[in-house]
């Protein structure tokens, strides 16, 4: 994250005050930022701070903890920052530092990172339950467990130390889970990058030798509109990678044949978009693509029309499994009647992951799938993504060459409404049809503008 502070400290203020109102009493709150890592030699890798350390300040520096207390009924906020260092900001870049943290974070006070083991101490005093992610901060757990033993030390002093470390995920997370008007907003300005990065791949392709160039043109236009990172780690996979779920080497020739299947988003504000795209290289999907790729958009179209208020999580990935069964069986890739293959699973031999996931400031975003082991229903506020795919490579030797080396995967952005749900995603061609004329029209402006 950049260390300038992320628009509207108030946000923030909010999330603190609601997720503080869901605590007892004598309750504290520990969220670090995380720390930088080093990559090779004296290279880090790109910092970007912890989600949940995001959500509460608005804040992106690393070395950073933030500390909230309840007590008699009151909040009170407190940041450890890096210091201000003219020789540290020369090399490495500006610090906001503690005397300007208070007042641009709207936060109680701000003090330097190296007080925190000091300081703590003094705050952890008489609290009753520390709160700390079990998820996102189990390095930081060791450090807390070192400072309680150390205020028990002292209980002669009549000081008494917390009786209990509980998961902070367990509220906070949860509370990502529904997402705010503002946030709301910043998935659709991620979700309308991230598809102007689709569209610029779909161009690039028509031009591109490797898979890398069409990467390099996609995020590059997602720089150019503002986004100051990908959501994570881009996939071009073309051909026989497209068989490969998380390829992301991204360095092959692309054939003329192939399918090139794209799947990459922008982050825009702590917001993740999460798209992905199949089109054709040439222009033109073989009839055999077409037919899988079909399947696979009635798929998503079957699961997407399933999200609606009360409707429980599970039923998306049912719907799409049922649509691509149905034509598998159709198209002779699978044997057997529908409801036998279904029991048994038989899609999963080209269709094995699920088909979404939480969207939010992570791309796989926090949030329990089920409570009390029943699947959750959808609220409005929900944000999810909806990715049904067929993957039939080289490997299938049981299946007719002419579908080898087709993978195919189509994902969109859902938030779930008071009246039935909104794709986020739009303004993307997706239909056989709809494509080929995309890639035709725009290859023609292309020939216009270099003659």
């Amino acid at each position: 994250m950049l260390n300038t502070p992320l628009e509207q400290p108030e946000f923030y203020q909010k999330n603190r005050q609601i997720l503080m109102d869901m605590l007892p009493e004598n309750s504290m709150v520990i969220v670090p930022s995380g720390v930088e890592k080093i990559r090779n030699r004296d290279v880090e890798f790109p910092f970007r701070a912890e989600s949940d350390f995001i959500y509460l300040t608005g804040f992106g520096e690393p070395d950073s903890v933030l500390v909230l207390l309840k007590k008699a009924k009151t909040v009170a906020s407190h940041l450890f920052v890096r210091a201000k260092d003219p020789e540290q900001e020369t090399w490495q870049g500006r610090r906001l530092g503690v005397e300007a943290a208070p007042s641009t974070l709207q936060l109680d006070c701000a003090h330097e990172i190296d007080m925190l083991d000091d300081e703590i101490l003094g705050l952890l005093d008489n609290m009753e339950s520390v709160y700390v992610s079990f998820s996102q901060s189990l390095d930081f757990l060791g450090t807390v467990h070192q400072w309680i033993y150390a205020l028990k030390e002292q209980g002669r002093k009549g000081i008494e130390a917390p009786k209990q470390v509980c998961d902070l995920d367990v509220h906070l997370h949860e509370m990502r889970v529904i997402k705010s008007d503002t946030e709301i907003k910043r998935l659709r300005k991620a979700a309308t990058i991230s598809v102007q990065g689709h569209l610029a791949a779909m161009k690039s392709v028509q031009s591109s030798v490797f898979e890398f160039q069409v990467q390099a043109d996609l995020e590059a236009e997602f720089l150019r509109l503002g986004s100051p990172r990908v959501a994570f780690n881009s996939i071009v996979a073309s051909g026989e990678n497209a068989c490969i779920l998380h390829y992301t080497e991204n360095r092959s020739e692309i054939k003329k044949g192939d399918l090139v299947l794209v799947d990459a988003g922008a982050e825009w504000q702590g917001y993740a978009g999460d798209i992905t795209t199949t089109f054709p290289a040439s222009g033109f999907f073989s009839a055999e693509q077409a037919q899988l790729y079909s399947l696979v958009l009635a798929a998503q179209q079957a699961a997407i029309d399933a999200i609606k208020p009360k409707a429980t999580y599970d039923i998306v990935h049912q719907a799409s499994i049922k649509v691509l069964t149905q034509g598998l069986l159709d198209l002779g890739l699978l044997q057997g009647d529908l409801n036998t293959v279904l029991k048994d699973e038989g899609y999963k031999r080209f269709f094995m992951h699920g088909t979404g996931h939480w969207l939010g400031m992570d791309v796989h975003d926090v949030g329990a799938y089920k409570q009390n082991q029943k699947w959750r229903t959808f609220k409005p506020g929900m944000v999810v993504t909806v990715e049904p795919g067929l993957y039939v490579s080289g490997e299938h030797q049981d299946v007719d060459k002419k579908w080898h080396n087709i993978g195919i995967r189509i994902e969109d952005d859902i938030l779930v409404t008071s009246i039935g749900h909104e794709v986020l995603t739009t303004g993307l061609p997706r239909t056989v049809k709809e494509i080929e004329t995309w890639m035709r029209q725009d290859k023609e402006q292309v020939t216009i503008e270099v003659s």
